[in-house]
């Protein structure tokens, strides 16, 4: 094995390291050398405004795009669900790891009354404020940013209820409070809970290494939920939640998805079992019957209101 020393590229927050190291640990079992080389992101510089504000999709990507492309890092790793669905140019998908917990969660401070009444629920994220304010409309959202360390201490600081956060990330740095809730109805993000590992397209030495990493269930479900997100022309930006999953006793995937109006009182979703075979269209073939099914004037709608 040649002696190259693989420079991984990373966010600077505790997760993005925790991925990164989980990463690294990974390849060293397998006998490569490696680096781990932290960069901060625009996304995590300007944490004034909501994401879907500063309307660049891959934000928390961008950085280590550039840096890879000017060759600073060798691989960049990512939550699979900050990636954009079309990559920069030069730019592959190398390995997607084994999912984790696929879950959002509310973590709340003191008991769960508010659910009968009226509350405060901290999100950054247009797809949870959608579907909590479907199911709750009597709550009010506000916007909450930063890593997963600074939105927790946001919670204790602010005189909201709870604030909602996927479970995988909580789990990676073991900060998940006691006082949390499964939201087990709230279908999650595109890949949520997924790695990616990004490298150039003509680097063979690092391209083959990573492909050891591939976990071909995880590639393949995460496959459709970013077809699905493509499809409907989401980026990061729409109100858009997809799952699909494995049923191994007869072969079988089943899939998810969801579009809902940025005030979630207009939701719009689909749930269907297809044979394995038919993977590589599924997540194409239900975004249509979405768009078919009123989506195409709600897009609309949704891209309207983020303009203004």
């Amino acid at each position: 094995m040649a002696e190259k020393i693989i420079k991984i590229g990373t966010r600077d927050s505790e997760l993005a390291l925790w991925q990164a190291h989980h990463v690294e640990k990974k390849l060293n079992d397998l006998g490569y050398i490696t680096k781990i080389v932290a960069v901060k992101s625009q996304g995590d510089i300007i944490l004034d405004k909501p994401l879907y504000e500063l309307g660049i999709t891959g934000i928390f990507t961008k950085t280590l795009d550039i840096a890879m492309i000017n060759g600073e890092i060798d691989i960049a790793v990512h939550s699979m669900k900050d990636v954009p669905t079309a990559l920069p140019i030069g730019i592959v998908q190398a390995a997607v790891l084994e999912r984790a917990n696929v879950l959002d969660i509310l973590v709340y401070k003191e008991n769960l009354d508010f659910l009968e009444t009226n509350a405060i629920i901290a999100t950054g994220s247009l797809r949870r404020q959608a579907m909590w304010l479907n199911k709750y409309p009597n709550h009010a959202v506000v916007d909450l940013r930063g890593n997963v360390n600074t939105r927790m201490q946001k919670l204790q600081d602010n005189d909201w209820s709870g604030a909602i956060f996927a479970a995988a990330g909580l789990d990676r740095i073991n900060i998940k409070p006691t006082e949390f809730i499964n939201l087990d109805w709230m279908i999650p993000a595109p890949a949520q809970g997924a790695m990616v590992v990004l490298a150039m397209q003509n680097d063979e030495f690092c391209k083959e290494a990573l492909a050891e990493l591939n976990d071909l269930e995880t590639d393949i479900c995460t496959y459709i939920e970013r077809q699905f997100l493509k499809t409907l022309e989401g980026g990061c930006t729409a109100p858009i939640g997809a799952l699909a999953t494995f049923n191994e006793k007869d072969d079988t995937i089943s899939f998810k998805g969801v579009l809902l109006s940025i005030d979630g009182k207009q939701k719009i979703e689909i749930d269907k079992i297809v044979e394995i075979s038919h993977w590589k269209k599924l997540g194409f073939n239900s975004a249509q019957e979405i768009l078919n099914n009123g989506g195409i004037e709600l897009m609309k709608t949704i891209k309207e209101s983020l303009k203004n």
